[in-house]
């Protein structure tokens, strides 16, 4: 074809109309969701996902790839969606992800992957999430579920203790590769926070036991109750195994250190949702899990975990669910869209304000908080905006329930019964960034365990730098 050919070609195609709206997508209305644990968001129809992801436009340089931790071919798999190929889509998305489903709903995606999208700067980037959620929804529909060809065996054995996202990342690539895993999970359902942490109203624990399945389907062996360090110690473990990765969490929970906090109707975010989601309180009295009825319950913190526990509270009754926040509205480090549900579902912001100390009444519970008021000065090592109390400002607030959602530590087991893996300040197992080597050999370390209370996706990036260092080890190809 001629140059001049070629210039005519190009002038009768269509230019592509761009969007700069994204699809909504359908959730239960506040009044009617503030009162169940259903899922608030219904997800994308096959029209809405198709209109969606027809807003992409295939960038010859993806930069959303480069904002996710698990690097998925995004266009990849928004291209099959537009095409209305939605096997395809689940196929390109579960060459690096195996949990799609859980990813789609709780993954920071603003500050990731879609905060890349060249949509975004002129208008409202594409909804990648929801349309990651789409394709694994669709999946769920068909009848089998199609499995990757796995690698021939190798002959080596994979000890992976946490069957939270960094182990499930790990236990899907290295049975991927031909490796003989087993994943061992200390409580009696696998996930890990997914499970126990995460509120059914935004990730049902259907969906996480869909996706530990899948692992399961691929070859992965799963053990339960079984606690490492107390039932096996490590060492015991690397006798059996060629390699041991650990991904046990941020489990320990943060209290405020403040006068009260023993008081009955005080709880830590890890007991209140524990609760709830692994032991179904919510579900009381048709579970064995019985749940107080507090009438007025204060959160502390501004982060999804204290969220999830605010929404939760106004589901169980509670006439007053309140978040009770140093820093102002601009510091929330909660997801927007988790912000603007529980605002949505009548949760009340008390934002500058740091409680000082609990009262309880003549039986023990509590009754009043006492609270300073805070401004802001300059900005912290975080980035925002530092809370100085007012001095003089005490006041109180009625409340008979109060969850300290303020952060967690690594899990301890591990590190307090092996003295010989080298640990930081704060009890976080020390492995190296780029391979997830810690100072014990033959033993991986990554997510929450290393770094400390993050997101699901990012602890599956460690999970997945870890997994590949983990089989040039195991397949001769790298030395310890």
């Amino acid at each position: 074809m001629t140059q001049e050919n070629q210039n005519q070609a190009n002038q009768k195609q269509p230019k592509k109309k761009i969007i700069y709206e994204r699809t909504d997508m359908p959730k239960q209305p506040p009044h009617i969701r503030r009162r169940n644990f259903k899922e608030v968001a219904h997800g994308y129809t096959r029209e809405l996902a198709v209109q969606e992801a027809r807003r992409c436009l295939q960038c010859k340089k993806p930069f959303c790839i480069d904002g996710c931790p698990v690097e998925i071919n995004i266009p990849g798999f928004i291209r099959c969606i537009a095409n209305e190929e939605f096997t395809g889509a689940i196929r390109v998305l579960k060459e690096k992800n195996c949990l799609p489903a859980v990813c789609g709903r709780v993954c920071p995606q603003e500050e990731q992957c879609e905060q890349h999208c060249v949509l975004g700067k002129k208008g409202e980037p594409v909804a990648i999430g929801r349309l990651e959620r789409f394709a694994a929804e669709m999946e769920a529909t068909k009848e089998k579920v199609e499995l990757p060809e796995i690698d021939p065996p190798t002959g080596r054995k994979v000890a992976v203790v946490g069957s939270g996202p960094a182990g499930v990342t790990v236990a899907g690539d290295l049975v991927m590769r031909g490796h003989d895993i087993t994943m061992y999970e200390a409580l009696h359902e696998a996930g890990g926070v997914l499970t126990y942490g995460i509120p059914e109203f935004r990730l049902p624990k259907r969906v996480v036991r869909r996706e530990i399945n899948y692992i399961q389907k691929l070859g992965v062996k799963l053990i339960t109750n079984f606690v490492v360090g107390k039932t096996k110690s490590l060492r015991k473990l690397l006798d059996e195994y060629d390699a041991v990765f650990i991904g046990t969490g941020a489990g320990l929970p943060w209290f405020m250190n403040i006068p009260g906090e023993s008081l009955n109707g005080v709880y830590s975010a890890n007991e209140y949702l524990t609760r709830m989601n692994l032991m179904g309180g919510f579900k009381y009295p048709r579970s064995s899990t019985p749940i107080k009825k507090h009438m007025n319950v204060a959160t502390v913190g501004g982060g999804n975990v204290a969220m999830d526990c605010a929404r939760t509270a106004a589901r169980l009754g509670a006439e007053h669910s309140y978040i009770v926040y140093r820093r102002s509205r601009k510091e929330l480090p909660a997801r927007l869209e988790e912000v603007e549900n529980a605002e949505e579902e009548g949760v009340i912001f008390h934002f500058l304000t740091l409680p000082v100390k609990l009262f309880g009444d003549q039986n023990g519970w509590l009754k009043e908080i006492e609270c300073l008021q805070m401004e802001l000065g300059e900005p912290d090592k975080s980035g925002r905006r530092r809370p100085i109390p007012i001095e003089g400002s005490e006041f109180r607030l009625p409340m008979d329930a109060c969850v300290v959602a303020i952060g967690n530590s690594p899990n301890p087991i591990i590190p307090d019964t092996t003295p010989e893996i080298e640990t930081e300040k704060w009890g976080n197992i020390k492995a190296d960034q780029e391979t997830g080597k810690t100072s014990l050999e033959r033993v991986w370390a990554g997510g929450d365990i290393v770094t400390g209370a993050a997101t699901v996706i990012l602890a599956m990036g460690a999970g997945r730098v870890a997994a590949r260092s983990m089989h040039k080890y195991l397949t001769g190809e790298e030395t310890w």
